[in-house]
């Protein structure tokens, strides 16, 4: 159920379409004056579970910015990512399609000989480049993490100004302002202040032109350090301290877009990548980042548009990473483009309280890399059968092989531990003929799906292949080809000497 002020919700789709109203009394309305399209500030963390912070339900960490922003905006209580690991999610995010669809389904890893060359395809359309279309100021901030050679640079997929960290930096820590590398080893302590620091001036230079800023932390994802001011203010060691330390990141950032006058024009999105590495942030779901049970793909969800909502919302109507690129471009009447198939739906109508444009009854499919390994329909979940060889290297530790279909009902079993497939075959039977479709047009494991968009990739002769140790290995030179040749490990990037032990995520 839907539980969203429908009046209320009229006005912010109004405002976005009508233009600014200026009255003697609002500061905001000269400088809302200068252009009626809606800013966007896209914020999306990295490795923040469902209830990493207080108003999902933590316990042990003060995110009172963050919260009020849930509490004055929307709150999805049941939104996924398209993936539990960071760059097929990344990808979904940005180009409005499963990972598998857009070609970029495997974690990407500067210093991993298979992986290297592989990269978010430039033929692929992300919503930086809808921004674009629409004469839109586009930046971001953070970690990109979906390719590090040239080719797959963010400056080729539609973004103007970069700054940060764009690597996992267990895997290479340096730090950018535009192409230059202004550090080596980025200074972990100093990550949200500089981060901070650059958002506030964003919004400062592009206050008179309608911008979109993709702020993209690399924390709660280790390797991190609290600053300062931050060490020791939570009940949940480093990793709670940087959590308060980058809420008040979103309190600095609101503050900026008041004080310029044009927070009521600015909508404000949160969310994360994927699940936490720890069960205990993702309660009341079972799982973490790596698996397709709850915990690795439902995070928190935030829209945020002072002025525009008036009253709290509540959604709980399912909706996922995909769905964003429909709903910005329809928001700044951004033509869909009509090449290509999407995967999600616009959430507009949701803001004027009627229905989505997708049925009660729609899939969704839980990939894990290339192996289809759940489908949900409604609030039935089964998780499909699937060979040791199947599952990613990435979650060998945390997932094993399962011989026969397990079927779950979410809305009575959230923890997904009391399989009901038994009592409805009828069902589990329909859904396995869902997997097998599905199967056919965006791939299994080893095989490509028929609706697969090409990986981008610096060598077409070299094998695409998702697991390292047990796919590209066994290859000989001959097919590596330059893959193998080319590769220097760490190409040309800093490297964090801190959590060695950490270096195996993705």
């Amino acid at each position: 159920m839907n539980r969203i002020p429908i009046l209320t919700l009229g006005l912010f789709w109004l405002a976005a379409h009508a233009g600014p109203i200026a009255t003697a009394e609002s500061p905001q309305s000269s400088r809302q004056s200068d252009h009626d399209k809606p800013n966007v500030i896209f914020v999306l963390v990295d490795d923040m579970g469902y209830s990493d912070v207080s108003c999902y339900g933590a316990k042990k960490v003060e995110t009172p910015n963050i919260d009020q922003m849930a509490a004055d905006g929307l709150k999805f209580t049941d939104f996924h990512t398209a993936a539990s690991i960071c760059s097929p999610s990344r990808a979904a995010f940005l180009t409005g399609g499963y990972p598998q669809r857009c070609g970029l389904y495997m974690g990407i890893n500067r210093n991993r000989e298979a992986h290297w060359f592989l990269g978010l395809n430039p033929d692929e359309i992300t919503i930086a480049e809808q921004f674009k279309k629409q004469g839109y100021a586009t930046s971001m901030i953070g970690k990109w993490h979906l390719g590090s050679e040239d080719k797959f640079s963010y400056f080729h997929q539609g973004f103007d100004h970069y700054y940060g960290a764009p690597e996992n930096m267990g895997h290479d820590a340096a730090f950018y302002d535009g192409k230059k590398q202004i550090f080596n080893q980025t200074p972990l302590e100093k990550l949200n202040e500089l981060y901070t620091a650059r958002v506030v001036q964003q919004i400062e230079t592009l206050k008179d032109q309608p911008f979109f800023i993709y702020y993209v932390h690399n924390y709660p994802h280790t390797p991190y350090k609290a600053g300062a001011k931050f060490k020791g203010s939570s009940k949940d060691g480093v990793r709670g301290d940087v959590i308060q330390e980058l809420d008040w990141g979103i309190g600095e950032m609101l503050n900026a877009l008041r004080s310029n006058g044009i927070l009521e024009n600015t909508l404000v999105i949160f969310t994360s990548d994927n699940g936490p590495t720890s069960n205990k942030y993702a309660q009341p779901y079972s799982g973490t980042k790596y698996v397709s049970l709850e915990g690795g793909h439902r995070v928190p969800f935030i829209l945020y548009w002072k002025g525009k909502i008036q009253q709290p919302g509540v959604v709980d109507v399912p909706t996922n990473a995909m769905d964003l690129f429909p709903t910005l471009s329809e928001l700044i009447d951004a033509p869909m483009p009509t090449d290509r198939v999407y995967d999600g739906v616009s959430l507009v109508p949701l803001l004027t309280g009627d229905s989505i444009a997708r049925s009660d009854d729609k899939p969704f499919y839980y990939y894990n890399c290339e192996n289809l390994q759940a489908v949900r329909v409604g609030d039935w979940k089964l998780h499909l059968p699937r060979a040791k060889e199947q599952i990613p290297w990435w979650a060998r530790n945390k997932q094993k092989p399962i011989q026969t279909p397990e079927l779950y009902n979410l809305a009575e079993d959230v923890t997904e531990t009391q399989n009901v497939a038994g009592q409805h075959p009828e069902r589990v039977s329909q859904m396995l003929e869902l997997a097998e479709q599905t199967r056919l047009k965006l791939g299994e494991f080893g095989e490509r799906g028929s609706e697969q968009r090409p990986t981008g990739t610096l060598f077409p002769e070299v094998p695409i292949l998702s697991n390292q140790t047990q796919d590209w290995d066994p290859l000989p030179d001959a097919k590596k080809g330059r893959g193998k040749t080319e590769f220097k490990a760490n190409r040309g990037g800093g490297k964090n000497n801190q959590g060695k032990q950490k270096r195996k995520q993705e």
